[in-house]
């Protein structure tokens, strides 16, 4: 299924991925740290700071922008289905020795090849999964 994405669908999503840069290397420069959210989540359940101002800053910075765009209803899959997709991306993140955001965003930046190797494993299962499951209708 191929979904036509209006001018408005890209800009958003641009000014996303900067954001997402941004936090990024911004906690690298004020705390050392990799923006891994596997790790962050870690950090934030012991009481980290930064840890959990990050962590919350994902939802809230979606609801914000959700809000400032007038955007639609956001729709999630069922409950049953986010626990499964939550147990393998939490096995996924500690076989790969990091997640998606660590080793996509922040590992290939640093042009790690192991963060490359796992970005391109992402990607391949999120595809194939894809593929075998398919995609909610918007």
């Amino acid at each position: 299924m191929i979904v036509a994405l209006s001018v408005a669908d890209w800009s958003l999503a641009l000014a996303g991925g900067a954001l997402i840069g941004l936090a990024a290397a911004g906690l690298m420069l004020a705390f050392g740290r990799v923006a891994g959210v596997s790790g962050l989540v870690r950090d934030a359940l012991s009481g980290r700071a930064e840890a959990v101002a990050f962590v919350l800053g994902l939802p809230l910075g979606a609801l914000l922008v959700q809000g400032l765009t007038g955007g639609g209803s956001v729709a999630f899959a069922s409950p049953g289905r986010l626990a499964l997709a939550g147990l393998l991306v939490g096995i996924g993140a500690g076989l790969a020795n990091g997640c998606t955001s660590g080793h996509s965003v922040c590992g290939i930046a640093r042009l790690s090849p192991r963060s490359l190797a796992a970005t391109m494993l992402f990607i391949a299962v999120g595809a194939g999964m894809v593929a075998l499951v398919g995609v909610p209708a918007p």
